[in-house]
């Protein structure tokens, strides 16, 4: 890209709109299961959605930022274009947006505050911290290989018994359960990320998981995360924690497994369709286990 985009679209590069699915994985999930138990409610939902997609926008927007500055992003960086070190946004106006985008988040968490209290607000201070705390602060977590954990807390976790609890007023043993498969899944897009970037990584001195582990031990990592989440669901079922529609998720196993292939067999920039693909097999994922509990 050699020409400079417009303001707008400039921002629009640096939401990065192909990572949202991830984010809107565990709340269908959280939503499907207090549907299922007669506690869903539309204003807390759509108030946990927005907020986890101004969360994964706030994430992507400080990675953008403090990944420039740390010198981890340079012109030969192999995923999408980043707006700070493409020159088309400057690290003062990313780190205004960034502002913006996580009192927007804190805002709407106060609403959700008001229904089920003061747990609500620990969460939410604690998610917007790390999502900071990422790549900024003192000790980025994704430059000392525990973003994968990072990810499966807020994104996973935190996602699904949160949504959950601001529409139910408690989280189900299922919601507990079934928040570690979407977990799974959402980490296997920062596994397919950090691989993509390993070289790069390794050069700039970002420690990443990927980095640690590998090429191959970062391959063996997205198999597990992603055979186990499936193997998961009929594990509930049999053991009646989840209903047996549950196992309409395996109708997205067919992304998947195109998934694995690209991820197996390339690297580099065609990684890039992989990062999508995980993003998009868990958000179908979610929302074939809705449609499942609809029988």
């Amino acid at each position: 890209m050699n020409d400079k985009p417009a303001f707008l679209q400039a921002w629009w590069l640096a939401i990065r709109p192909r990572t949202l699915p991830a984010a809107v994985s565990g709340v269908t999930m959280g939503s499907a299961l207090a549907w299922h138990d007669g506690s869903f409610q539309i204003l807390p939902a759509l108030a946990a959605l927005l907020i986890a997609l101004l969360l994964q926008i706030g994430s992507n927007v400080a990675n953008d930022v403090f990944d420039f500055e740390r010198g981890v992003d340079t012109a030969e960086r192999l995923g999408p274009v980043r707006v700070t070190q493409a020159g088309f946004l400057t690290p003062a106006q990313v780190k205004r947006g960034m502002f913006v985008i996580f009192g927007l988040a804190a805002l709407l968490g106060l609403y959700l505050a008001s229904l089920r209290g003061w747990t609500v607000i620990l969460i939410g201070v604690a998610a917007i911290l790390s999502a900071v705390a990422y790549t900024g602060g003192p000790f980025p977590l994704g430059y000392h290989g525990l973003g994968d954990i990072f990810v499966f807390i807020f994104f996973g976790i935190a996602a699904v018994t949160g949504t959950y609890f601001v529409q139910a007023g408690l989280v189900s043993l299922a919601a507990w359960w079934m928040s570690v498969p979407v977990g799974w899944i959402v980490t296997a897009i920062l596994v397919v990320n950090n691989l993509r970037d390993l070289e790069n990584d390794r050069k700039a001195g970002k420690r990443t998981l990927a980095v640690l582990l590998g090429a191959r031990g970062s391959k063996v990592e997205y198999i597990l995360l992603m055979g186990t989440a499936y193997l998961a669901v009929p594990v509930l079922v049999l053991t009646k924690i989840i209903p047996a529609g549950g196992m309409l998720t395996w109708l997205s196993l067919p992304f998947a497994v195109r998934t694995l292939r690209v991820v197996l067999t390339q690297t580099g920039r065609p990684l890039n369709a992989a990062l999508a693909g995980t993003g998009q097999t868990a958000f179908l994922f979610s929302v074939f286990f809705w449609v499942g509990l609809l029988f």
